[in-house]
């Protein structure tokens, strides 16, 4: 787009955005962000791209996990390091059963802001700002607290830079080293709770033995001990995002800073608004929430406007219908991304619609209701033609109680024992594992009945 302008979205309607009183305070803050160095780099995002258009043709598979929230106050190393070893364990699992590489994207390095269903709460009956992300205002009920405050955009930024510092350091240190990841693994599967699932991951001891037996692991030891990592993050609070955006030296042409991939929500996905004719101008690949309210003729707006030269891996669309409502919503939107011609990924959010308030009163997602919409996504898929390209968790790997369900079993009654999020609830290491073993059968099974059409072909 020869006339964007990376300061075009100002003149644009706006929706889920904070309204900052202190207009000096923002300028300050935004032109030092902008003298800082971009956080990602266009060459990663470049390469994430292609990657991208591999999945999009089903010769990868998407990852993409973490937390709901970054949280200021729970930043550390270990919880960083957690959800890493999660991944990777949860990566390992799906190329066994998918028999293509795995893109892992972290819901990490930038992840600070969340958009909300009411721009105010109210609790023993004082009324105030909702909590909108530690990048915007504080989680404290209080009026100070909850002030919008654009200094909390440098924070966001030096929490972002030390995260993607520890995870280059993780991918390609040695702790992604295969065998390890699967010894971690094996660990899971050895509890009488996850025992079915020891036939996979012995199987899995299999193929590693093997590859150690015929000198692999010694001709490809840089391969199996590293990993691309990438980051990503719904890009909320549009400041900050303007003021990480740079020029690639190599193409001339804008790149979001912030993060490999950013993402519109569900809430701010207006085609002539200022989320969309942000993401419309940087090259990243960009991710495009898709719930119920979408309709086939907004989708195609939003993908003429997103990517007009139909680029491959330009465009992941991530579906989040709710258990039960898949069959209602994605074949139509399969559809008119078919009849347009479009090279899109398809990526299962099965998280964000099927939250429910517990009975002891907690915010919580049911397992089995997660699982369930991942299964439709497969079979929706499947029945029209297309292709599952990903999958899209809000992921913890803190042994925390949010989500009810697993091999562990957690109740309603548990919620309360380490309920620690600032905003949704999140899969814990064991959920996530688990549900990564119930993805690879469901991607087994679909190469299992594919490939012998295409190889009639």
């Amino acid at each position: 787009m020869a006339d964007w302008v990376k300061s075009g979205w100002r003149n644009k309607p706006r929706v889920q955005m904070p309204v900052y009183t202190d207009a000096e305070t923002l300028s300050a803050t935004e032109a030092q962000l902008a003298k800082y160095p971009p956080l990602v780099f266009a060459g990663e995002a470049r390469t994430l791209k292609a990657a991208l258009g591999q999945a999009s043709r089903g010769e990868a598979f998407v990852l993409q996990g973490g937390d709901c929230a970054e949280s200021f106050s729970n930043f550390s190393a270990d919880s960083i390091r957690d959800t890493f070893k999660v991944m990777l364990q949860m990566a390992m699992v799906l190329t066994y059963g998918a028999k293509v590489p795995i893109v892992k994207i972290g819901r990490m390095a930038g992840q600070f802001a969340k958009p909300r269903s009411a721009p105010t709460e109210t609790i023993d009956g004082v009324e105030l700002p909702s909590y909108r992300g530690d990048i915007i205002n504080g989680f404290d009920f209080n009026a100070v607290s909850r002030v919008p405050d654009p200094k909390r955009m440098l924070q966001a930024y030096t929490q972002a830079a030390a995260t993607l510092n520890l995870l280059r350091a993780f991918s390609t240190g040695g702790y992604a080293d295969v065998h390890q990841v699967h010894a971690w693994t094996l660990g899971f599967t050895q509890s009488d709770e996850a025992a079915k699932y020891r036939e996979v991951a012995n199987r899995i001891s299999d193929a590693l033995d093997f590859m150690k037996a015929a000198g692999v692991s010694q001709d490809a030891a840089h391969t199996l001990q590293s990993v691309d990592m990438y980051t990503s993050h719904e890009s909320l609070l549009l400041e900050y995002e303007e003021a990480l955006c740079r020029i690639d030296s190599t193409s001339g042409k804008p790149i979001a800073g912030s993060g490999h991939m950013i993402w519109i929500g569900d809430r701010t996905r207006q085609p002539d608004g200022a989320h969309v004719e942000f993401a419309s101008g940087v090259q990243n690949p960009i991710g495009l929430k898709c719930g119920p309210s979408i309709t086939s003729g907004h989708l195609k707006a939003l993908m003429a406007r997103l990517n007009p030269e139909n680029e491959a891996g330009r465009l992941t669309l991530i579906a989040r219908f709710g258990a039960g409502q898949v069959g209602d919503h994605l074949p139509r939107l399969i559809r008119a991304v078919q009849e347009e011609g479009a090279n899109v990924v398809w990526t299962c959010d099965p998280m964000h619609g099927n939250t429910i308030k517990s009975t002891s009163g907690y915010k919580t997602r049911p397992f089995d209701s997660v699982l369930r919409e991942v299964r439709e996504f497969f079979e929706v898929h499947n029945a029209e033609g297309s292709i599952p390209g990903g999958v899209h968790f809000e992921m913890t790997g803190q042994d925390v109680t949010e989500c009810t369900g697993g091999v562990r079993a957690v109740t309603d009654e548990d919620l309360s024992d380490r309920y620690h999020t600032a905003c949704d609830p999140r899969l814990n290491a064991s959920q996530s594992l688990e549900l990564a073993f119930l993805v690879a059968e469901e991607l087994s099974n679909r190469r299992d009945t594919v490939q012998p059409v295409a190889a009639a072909v």
